[in-house]
């Protein structure tokens, strides 16, 4: 599965397997368990974040990752992402806009 990344000015195509969608299935529960007690996003309390904030807080820690270089948790956030939005094609992070604003398109 292919998922665009656009951060800020950078592109990414990045290829998925579908095997990670299935092997990150207990991480993925752990996230979504911990989304149920409710989220900080940016300035902003949650108290149920929907599938799309969801998946804006995993675009979000796409961003921290790039730029702490954990390839791991680059790809994981990807795949939860496809998971939970099936045919999301791309993603794109502007660092000076709020994480509801991440954009991903179908």
């Amino acid at each position: 599965m292919i998922l665009i990344i656009n951060i800020d000015q950078e592109s990414f195509e990045l290829e998925v397997p579908e095997q990670l969608l299935q092997e990150g299935e207990s991480f993925f529960q752990h996230m979504d368990d911990d989304f149920d007690r409710g989220w900080q996003m940016g300035r902003f309390w949650v108290e149920n974040p929907s599938v799309e904030e969801r998946c804006q807080v995993a675009a979000n820690k796409i961003v921290d990752a790039l730029h702490r270089e954990d390839k791991r948790m680059f790809y994981l956030m990807s795949a939860y992402i496809l998971k939970n939005m099936p045919g999301a094609k791309e993603v794109t992070v502007k660092s000076e806009e709020e994480i509801q604003d991440i954009d991903i398109r179908i």
